[in-house]
């Protein structure tokens, strides 16, 4: 035997005896993370640590043969974990193992500069060593591959079914200290089952994140949910922490090419890989996917480069100013912070990035909202309210980055659960948050009507968004009206209103979408949305007939917009079993009578003092449309 592939052989000896040789108490082990965990040499520990005293074990994210149960070992041996998952759970808010909250991004100084995280020996797995001895970090380069490099003895597990995957996951046999030989299968991490919850979360998002973005996420059924609803999507790239089946599905769908990316240009970038067998073969010996270490993964210098870099995290509670909580639950850690901050503070300096928050209105019970006045005694901010942009729940998405407490607190309102917003509503007026009088919109649909949002490019070639109004657009609304003209005004709304005050316009936006509905056309993304033209009506329920009128900005006049949304309002009124429309027209405004004999029914008019009152029925059909009478 000769070269690299002998030199490892000639180390080969029983993991037991090896261990045996080089454990004594006191000792710092680290030991690979997540799927990657190296189990056979963690079995052979486990059973070790009982001869043992005070010996500390130093993991990221527990997956696989670790205990859940310290318990036992509780005088032996003490976790100390960068990242609390379902297995350390328990232990660590019982005491029994330590959580250390640290951006990712911090830990590669820890490990080289500070003694006190001198490791004297680290556990690993890795692939077979190729024809010139390098042997891959596979699906766990992170934190490992940094650990190899300070650790003062590695003793690493061979295991063919660990993936070879490229990028600077690579460390030559020379490195280890001792090997092992063994091959068994790599834990699996697959979320299969559905949440109408996630879907719905995942369809709002999903219109925020335009072509070429590069994408982001956290681990989680809704992130997950998030990568199914961007398949339509073109040239997306990724640079994210941890690969999953997610973004397997989103990979297959022809939606990533990573051609817009600005850094590794058409390459999928990682750190870990979390999920199938599949998915492990997928990234094996895969060119177009990169692993790289947690200090390049998780630099905000390299991320905020990337134009239109968009972070996707999920939270466990927010308060009515923006401030995020992700780790934990009160004083009980869930999670840890992991590269959520860096990615959210490299992405909303990149060009064109976003920051999306995504979390249930409620917990899983249903009990409490996750949207408060408050966080949770005990919880920790991971993300301060200066970098949260955008938040989503199924009740739809709130856009917080540059709004004033007063605009937070009523934007989370609205996309709160509806059974706690009268609640929230009265503790935002009691820390003076909102206006002594704001109303809360009243609650006769379960959901805010996505259904009747869609889109119109209008002519020479204007998309807008056509979507139900919501309490978030009440300045919107405001700086609309101020904008028309007076006489648009009063031929509109048979009004001589010079101003449009809180009081007033605010009882416009809260509406319950069944008595009054609001259909406004806007331009412009999220949280900074101009509104072009507004389309109401009233129901009266003693005749089941909707008042309706309509209003379009003066730079927006003359393009088919209030025509189009009046067609629109009908539509959603016959669809909601009205029986028909009338309106007070000024004689003058022939436009406006023109739009009604175009709707397709039968039309119906009086005229009183110079204004007319027109009204048509839904189970009326016209013969034709009609615009010259009143020409």
């Amino acid at each position: 035997m000769n070269g690299y592939k002998d030199k490892v052989r000639q180390r080969k000896v029983s993991e037991l005896e090896i261990l045996r040789q080089i454990l004594r108490d006191g000792l710092r082990i680290y030991i690979g993370s997540g799927c990657g965990e190296p189990q056979h040499l963690v079995r052979a520990l486990l059973r070790l640590l009982p001869r043992h005293r005070d010996i500390e074990i130093v993991q990221n994210l527990s997956m696989g043969s670790l205990p859940q149960d310290w318990k036992p070992l509780e005088e032996n041996a003490r976790l100390k974990t960068l990242f609390v998952g379902p297995k350390s759970r328990d232990a660590v808010n019982d005491g029994l193992a330590d959580y250390i909250p640290i951006y990712f991004s911090s830990i590669p100084r820890l490990f080289q500069e500070d003694p006190l995280w001198k490791f004297d020996i680290a556990l690993v797995q890795v692939s077979p060593p190729d024809e010139h001895g390098f042997c891959s970090m596979g699906i766990s380069v992170g934190m490992d591959k940094c650990a190899v490099e300070s650790a003062s003895v590695v003793f690493a597990q061979i295991n063919r079914e660990m993936p070879r995957t490229l990028g600077d996951s690579f460390i030559h046999s020379s490195r280890f200290h001792y090997t092992m030989e063994h091959d068994e299968p790599l834990p699996e991490i697959v979320f299969r089952e559905r949440s109408a919850v996630a879907e719905r979360i995942a369809r709002y998002i999903s219109p925020l994140i335009e072509d070429g973005s590069t994408i982001q996420t956290g681990v989680g059924r809704i992130p997950n949910w998030v990568m199914i609803y961007l398949e339509g999507k073109k040239d997306l790239g990724i640079h994210t922490e941890v690969l999953t089946d997610a973004h397997l599905h989103l990979i297959n769908s022809g939606a990533v090419t990573g051609l817009k990316k600005t850094l590794n240009h058409g390459k999928i970038v990682a750190t870990y890989c979390m999920g199938s067998r599949k998915l492990y073969d997928f990234v094996d010996n895969n060119p177009e996917v990169e692993f790289y270490p947690v200090e390049y993964v998780y630099n905000r210098k390299l991320i905020r480069q990337h134009y239109r870099m968009v972070a996707i995290n999920s939270a466990l509670e927010i308060d009515l100013s923006g401030q995020v909580c992700a780790e934990s639950m009160g004083h009980k850690v869930y999670s840890g912070i992991g590269g959520y901050v860096d990615f959210m503070h490299a992405a909303s300096s990149s060009p064109g990035g976003k920051t999306i928050i995504v979390l249930p209105s409620t917990t899983s019970d249903g009990r409490k909202s996750r949207i408060v006045s408050h966080l949770t005694d005990g919880a920790g901010v991971v993300s301060p309210r200066s970098t949260v942009g955008y938040v989503a729940t199924e009740f739809g998405v709130a856009y917080l980055h540059g709004k004033t407490i007063r605009e937070r607190a009523l934007a989370l309102i609205n996309i709160a659960h509806p059974r706690f917003r009268d609640q929230l509503m009265n503790e935002a007026k009691s820390i003076h948050y909102v206006y002594e009088d704001q109303i809360a919109p009243p609650i006769y649909e379960p959901l805010y009507p996505g259904q009747w949002e869609t889109s119109q490019v209008f002519p020479p070639n204007m998309p807008l968004f056509i979507r139900p109004i919501k309490p978030t657009d009440e300045r919107a609304l405001q700086e609309f009206f101020y904008t028309l003209p007076f006489e648009d005004i009063y031929f509109r709304f048979l009004s001589a209103m010079k101003a449009f005050p809180h009081r007033n316009v605010q009882a416009m936006v809260n509406i319950d979408y069944e008595h009054v509905m609001s259909v406004i056309a806007v331009t412009g993304e999220i949280g900074a949305e101009k509104i072009a033209g507004i389309a109401r009506y009233i129901l009266d329920q003693k005749t089941n007939m909707a008042e309706i009128d309509v209003a379009v900005g003066s730079g927006w006049q003359h393009k088919g917009i209030g025509t189009f949304l009046v067609h629109y309002v009908a539509e959603i009124a016959k669809d909601k079993g009205i029986t028909g429309l009338v309106a007070y027209v000024l004689a003058a405004n022939r436009a406006m009578l023109a739009v009604f004999h175009c709707l397709g029914y039968a039309v119906h008019s009086k005229l009183e003092e110079g204004i007319y009152e027109v009204w048509l029925r839904f189970d009326e059909p016209a013969m034709a449309c009609r615009t010259e009478e009143y020409k």
